[in-house]
């Protein structure tokens, strides 16, 4: 049996600000209106016949995770393993393959794939997959490589060499990613291709590989299982044990030194998305070499070779070439299109100064619905919840701030303190600082809320949970 790995860490900077630490890359929606993570898991799905998926996320990124593979694959079945903080793909490989070891049987291969990545030509991916999988039938560590299209400094590249049965190559090196002039030597030899971090493997091999080239990784991993209540669906991993892992990739921990290691060339139309420069291309170009997500969103005049992306106000340009603008709620960001990588170092400087667009959107996705920030002053803050059907906030109390509800659509059962109550539109409740409330939605359509908070402090830190059904008190 094949069972798709999906791995969703990282905070993808270099497409700030519509990627943040708290709504990561995977869940951008590109130019077709699906999320990356939506088309990933379909993908996935599509190259096997199991009918079932594992992702390793992290906790905060498992409900909408959750949501959105029930919207892309209904009929799939979604496992989930969580990680309580990012240790890089070694460790995250690991333990998928301990979960698949003990679901599956220790022969049952693994199809690992990034949950950001993307690929245009399915039928070519799901027959390189059919071929590694063959391969790693047979024991061998296979990576998916992604026949060059140019020259490109941006990836790493992996040097193939002798074949394999006509199924793939062995893996004669690794190679770091390399100055312009080197890879056009890479490009024009056809001996290399880009490593685009998917593999494909049995999960006694993987461990197997593990135990002899990271054996402390594996170990740490290991004693990280054995705390972990492995019986449920998320299993979460034990935070004591998996913070003691080692950092490190599964190309440096294993595969650079594993004896048995393979490449199946693809030609699939890939994309790691890891620039604005990457999402430009995703788009049509005008007479001018301009890029517009939305052409009712932009006007350009007299501009060349610009990206424009926006979803709210409309962005004019005059004179301008070679930029990439990105409009939010929030944040606009303006780069020189060659320069496009660096935009993680605004994020580095928003981390430093512990600045809120660095992590969150105006619209913060929780487990029971989301919210939008309308107003964040400094005598006060305004939001709209929307709460969905079966959604309860937890029981909780604020020490600096008083809330006031007015309920817009569908109707709130609302605890405050001792009292009940069940809330329609345009019913109205205070409370106060330092009181107990919850909110839950016991009815088929969503609960809207306006919610204005009044007091000395509005940060999301202020919240002390004693209850809550989605684990997080």
């Amino acid at each position: 049996m094949l069972i798709p790995v999906i791995l969703s860490g990282g905070a993808g900077t270099r497409l700030w600000p519509v990627s943040r630490k708290a709504h990561p890359k995977p869940f951008m929606r590109l130019a077709d209106g699906q999320t990356l993570a939506s088309a990933t898991v379909r993908r996935a799905l599509g190259a096997v016949e199991c009918g079932e998926t594992l992702t390793v996320t992290a906790r905060d990124h498992f409900f909408l995770t959750r949501d959105i593979y029930r919207e892309a694959a209904p009929e799939a079945t979604h496992h989930f393993l969580l990680e309580p903080v990012g240790r890089n793909t070694a460790a995250a490989i690991a333990a998928a393959a301990m979960w698949v070891r003990e679901q599956h049987g220790e022969r049952a291969r693994l199809l690992v794939l990034p949950a950001d990545h993307l690929v245009r030509d399915r039928e070519a991916f799901e027959a390189a997959v059919a071929r590694a999988d063959k391969l790693a039938a047979d024991g061998w560590l296979v990576c998916l490589g992604v026949t060059p299209t140019h020259a490109e400094t941006g990836f790493g590249y992996i040097r193939a060499g002798q074949a394999i049965d006509e199924l793939g190559q062995r893996i004669e090196a690794f190679v770091e990613k390399p100055d312009a002039d080197t890879a056009q030597r890479y490009f024009e030899s056809g001996r290399y291709l880009w490593n685009a971090g998917m593999f494909v493997f049995r999960a006694d091999a993987i461990l197997a590989a593990l135990r002899e080239q990271a054996p402390d990784i594996l170990a740490a991993v290991e004693a990280t299982w054995a705390e972990t209540d492995t019986g449920g669906d998320p299993v979460e991993l034990d935070a004591g044990r998996f913070e003691a892992v080692h950092s490190d990739s599964i190309d440096f921990a294993v595969m650079e030194r594993a004896p048995k290691r393979a490449v199946v060339p693809m030609a699939c139309g890939w994309s790691d998305i890891g620039s604005w420069q990457a999402i430009s291309e995703l788009y049509e170009t005008d007479g001018s070499g301009n890029r517009i997500e939305g052409p009712g969103h932009a006007v350009l005049v007299d501009s060349r070779n610009t990206f424009v992306q926006g979803s709210e106000r409309l962005i004019a340009a005059v004179g301008v070439d070679d930029l990439v603008i990105v409009d939010t709620p929030d944040a606009v960001l303006v780069a020189k299109r060659g320069r496009a990588q660096e935009v993680k170092s605004v994020v580095e400087e928003l981390t430093r100064r512990d600045h809120e667009s660095a992590v969150y959107h105006r619209t913060v996705h929780r487990p029971w619905g989301n919210f939008t920030v309308l107003e964040d002053a400094e005598d006060c803050k305004v939001k709209r919840l929307v709460v969905k059907p079966g959604g309860v906030l937890s029981l909780q109390r604020h020490e600096h701030r008083s809330e006031h509800w007015t309920v817009v659509a569908g109707t709130a059962s609302v605890r405050v303190d001792d009292e009940q109550l069940e809330l329609g539109p345009n019913h109205t409740i205070e409370i106060p600082a330092g009181a107990l409330h919850r909110l839950e939605n016991r009815g088929d359509n969503d609960v809207h809320i306006i919610e204005v908070q009044t007091g000395s402090y509005f940060g999301e830190d202020d919240i002390e949970r004693l209850e809550d059904v989605y684990g997080r008190a």
